[in-house]
This record gives C-alpha cells, structure tokens and sequence, in this order.
C-alpha cells in the first residue's frame, strides 16, 4: 500500500467484537485480572495500553521498524536512548542540534558519568576524527534545526557501526513520510511526535522507534521502567493527527517552496536555508535520502535588532518555540529554542542572533507570502516602535 493508504488501513481495535473505526481511549490506570497467579495481556497502564499499543503498531509500521514506543515528550525519547549508555560511555554528537538536545546532553547526562563530545556531522572527515573508543552513541539530526543542514545518514551510519557504535537519528522535521532513517541503516529513529506526527499543537509526546528485536526490548524496559510512557488520551490524539500526515505535509511543503523562494530573493535577507532550494549546499545529498525538503525555513537578516522588528511585525505567523503544526509559526532561535545554548557556543556553530526560522502551516501561500512582505516594508521602516500588545484580529487582506 502507499503511505496515504497505510496512515489510514489498520486495525484501530485488535480483539474488539464491535469492530470501532476509531480508536477507543482506554483512560483506565490498571486493568483487572482474570487470576492471581498471572498478567493478562495488560495490566497497569505503565506497562501498557491498548490506545497507546494501536499508535505504536502503526509508527513501527510507518518507519519500517519492528517497534515503536511513544514517551511523554520528545525529551523523554531522547533520555531513554542515552540511557541505553553505561557511565564512562560516550555519546558523539552533531553540533547543531536542537536547544533541549544540547541542554540534555551538556548540563544534565554529565550527572551520570556519560560523556557528551560534538562535531560537525555534516564534515564526515572532522566527524571520523572525533571517535573514541568510548563512543558508543551517534546522535544527529538530518535536517537539522534550526541551520537546516544535511548530514549523510548511510556513511554516519557505517562510520558508526566501524566503531562499535550505534546511530539514533532525530527524524521530527521530516516524519516518516518524508524519511526513513532505519531504511539508511540507522539503529534508532527518534521523532518529537509534537512536531509533524501531531501536526496540531495539542500534544507533547515522543517516538523511539527500532529495527533490532533486542534493542527494542531494551527500549521497552526503560520506557516501562522509568514511567515515561505516552497517556492514552494524547495517545488518541496523536492517532488522530497521524492520520492526515500527508495531507498536511503536502501542503506544507508546496507552501514552504513558495515562501523559501520568496525570502531568497528578497533583498533584505542575506542568507536562506532551506534544503528546497537548488543553492543549498545539501540539496543533491538530501534528495538521495529523502522524499521532501519538509516545511521548515531559516534566514538571516545581519541584524539581530532587524530580525526582532520583523518576527514581532507579522500577523499570520504565531511566535512560538516548535514547529510542525497546521499554523505557521516564527521564532528567533538563539532567544528561544536555543537559548540554553551558551552564546559562546552558539558563536562558534554559526547559530547567530538574528536567525529567524520559519514552520509553513496550511494557510494559502500568497496570504503568507504577503505577511512577510509587509514585516519586512514594517521592520526596514526604523520609525515607530513595534507594538506592545500584538492583536490578534480578523484577517484582513494584507494586499
């Protein structure tokens, strides 16, 4: 079946006499038992729920994995991969990352006895140096976030395997239907579902998903063990949002063309990035391993101050901290989602100030096209202030 297909053919209820078409939420802490002597097939919702169950079938299904398990928030995914490291151990990192990534592995792991190094992920040379013979971890992102750059997934993941290590892959600003990590010989998939998989701002949840049957049993036992399974209320709504994937993604991605497009000719913005465009240096190597350039936009302006006038200027745009929803989004990284990134450390990986990125919602292209033109004609004024209060009115026809 094609992935539109797969997203919505399934069973939403394994056993159930009444055969629902949409999955039941089994809001139940434990489950009762039909002997003392032994468990059923669930018995605390911890361990297991049939809601939580439905969606982690289908995301295994989607990633081409043998497993997938759903955590309380991308976060929550992240730590139990680390935790599959012992103290003295090391992970090996990309150096653009997202800001709670780099928070976890700098100022939170070092508590444990495991090392953190990072490198440049996509300089495959620079990378092979930083090896150790502690490294058991690779951990990138491809694209990243918030520079959008490209690392080639296959080689990372030999060079991993070379050293005895093993490849997790952030995948959140791609999703499965754009990418499949585990197909590039990657050992983890690693999704922040908050992001695509949900697609509307209304859960925080996480996705680890994995090919090997032994490493999935460990997964499961951390997930189970520290109790930082997914609810089964957002549980449903993550099925829910799932399901409408490409329909999503589809136009996201159309939008995101037209509004990259629109920036890399605008002459107020000196550098875009985005792998869509043909001048992006990972355009050909992205195209090898993956279906789509995603919905997700970085510029830079050469002015922090400029950049603020105009993220605080648009209309259409909501200032917030992710990405991936139905609503276009805006933020100043360096002020927001990587702001616990020391600005020394943020200097060094490029990451300046007045990098403004961009998630392109399912709005018409021309409104938000048309938005970001008159933030510019606002911020490039350097007359009156920006408002104080930003009003969130009726739309009105910005041409």
């Amino acid at each position: 079946m094609k992935f539109a297909t797969r997203l919505l053919n399934f069973d939403a209820c394994p056993g159930d006499p009444y055969r629902p078409v949409a999955t039941p939420i089994y809001q139940t802490a434990t489950f009762e038992q039909e002997r003392a002597d032994g468990f059923g097939p669930y018995d605390y919702s911890r361990s297991g729920n049939p809601t939580r169950s439905v969606v982690e079938e289908q995301l295994a299904r989607l990633e081409n994995a043998s497993r997938a398990f759903c955590f309380a928030s991308g976060l929550a995914a992240i730590t139990a991969v680390t935790r599959l490291l012992a103290s003295g151990e090391e992970i090996l990192a990309g150096d653009d990352l997202y800001g709670g990534s780099y928070r976890l592995f700098s100022r939170i792991l070092s508590r444990t006895g495991i090392g953190v190094r990072y490198a440049d992920a996509c300089n495959l040379t620079a990378f092979r140096d930083a090896f150790t013979p502690a490294t058991k971890l690779v951990y990138i992102e491809s694209p990243t976030n918030p520079l959008l750059r490209i690392a080639d997934i296959p080689a990372l993941a030999e060079l991993a395997h070379r050293h005895g290590a093993l490849l997790c892959v952030d995948n959140s600003a791609m999703s499965p239907y754009l990418q499949n990590p585990l197909d590039l010989d990657a050992d983890i998939v690693l999704h922040s579902a908050t992001k695509y998989l949900c697609g509307h701002s209304d859960v925080t949840a996480g996705v680890v998903a994995v090919s090997d049957p032994e490493l999935a049993e460990q997964i499961y036992f951390l997930q189970n063990g520290e109790g930082s399974a997914l609810g089964p209320f957002d549980s449903y709504l993550l099925l829910r949002g799932l399901k409408t994937l490409k329909l999503r993604l589809d136009c996201q991605q159309r939008n995101a063309q037209y509004v990259a497009e629109f920036l890399a000719s605008h002459p107020l913005v000196q550098k875009v990035h985005y792998p869509g465009l043909a001048s992006h240096p990972g355009h050909a190597l992205h195209a090898t391993q993956a279906r789509g350039a995603g919905a997700v936009i970085s510029f830079e302006t050469g002015s922090y101050e400029f950049s603020r006038r105009f993220v605080e200027a648009v209309k259409l745009f909501h200032i917030t901290v992710s990405f991936g929803s139905v609503n276009s989004s805006i933020s100043l990284p360096g002020c927001m989602s990587h702001a616990s990134i020391p600005a020394e450390v943020r200097a060094a990986r490029s990451l300046a100030l007045d990098l403004v990125r961009l998630s392109i919602g399912i709005e018409d292209e021309s409104d938000l096209v048309a938005d970001l033109a008159s933030a510019f004609e606002y911020a490039s004024s350097g007359t009156a202030a920006a408002p104080a209060v930003r009003t969130r009115g009726p739309v009105v026809d910005l041409d």
